[in-house]
């Protein structure tokens, strides 16, 4: 009776904290990935692995800051092994199609935000984690907390790596 109430306790933080964060969350995934299907898978993977983390959960952060972390380590080393198997194999151009989809942004906007995503994705691992947990709208303290890094580190990396991003928009124009 009490692993059964334990499991829903658990199932309840994890359903909670999905919700408040799951946009973020993928978002975080899609810059890791070359395109949709991959984002929804590197999704699934990144909710696997909190799933089974979560008993080790000990609420000495949010989940959501604790959530982000398990994302971008999950991102981050699937993203380092295709890297790896990618080396391995020639690689070969291939045409995908996608579904179109009507947005409700005007176009120039999704124009520049896709521009920002490409320059997004173009930054090394570290750069990309920071930035895309500051694009969140995270607090410098929880992306200091996930990365491990000081707070005036974090405010320091997010100051270049936006020059970085402006000079690769300019570029991109």
């Amino acid at each position: 009776m009490k692993e059964n109430n334990m499991t829903k306790e658990l199932e309840g933080i994890f359903l909670d904290g999905l919700e408040e964060n799951k946009n973020k969350l993928f978002r975080i995934c899609s810059i890791y990935s070359k395109e949709p299907e991959g984002a929804k898978d590197l999704f699934q993977e990144v909710l696997v692995n909190i799933w089974q983390a979560l008993p080790s959960f000990n609420a000495k952060s949010s989940i959501g800051t604790w959530m982000f972390r398990i994302t971008l380590n999950v991102c981050l080393r699937l993203h380092s092994s295709y890297k790896k198997k990618r080396s391995i194999f020639i690689a070969t151009d291939s045409v995908i199609l996608e579904n179109l989809s009507i947005s409700t942004e005007p176009a120039e906007q999704n124009v520049q935000l896709e521009k920002l995503r490409q320059c997004v994705k173009a930054l090394n691992e570290a750069d990309k984690s920071i930035i895309s947990l500051y694009l969140e709208e995270l607090p410098y303290k929880d992306i200091s907390e996930i990365t491990g890094l000081s707070e005036n580190n974090i405010a320091v990396k997010i100051k270049r790596i936006k020059s970085k991003l402006l000079k690769c928009m300019s570029q991109s124009l």
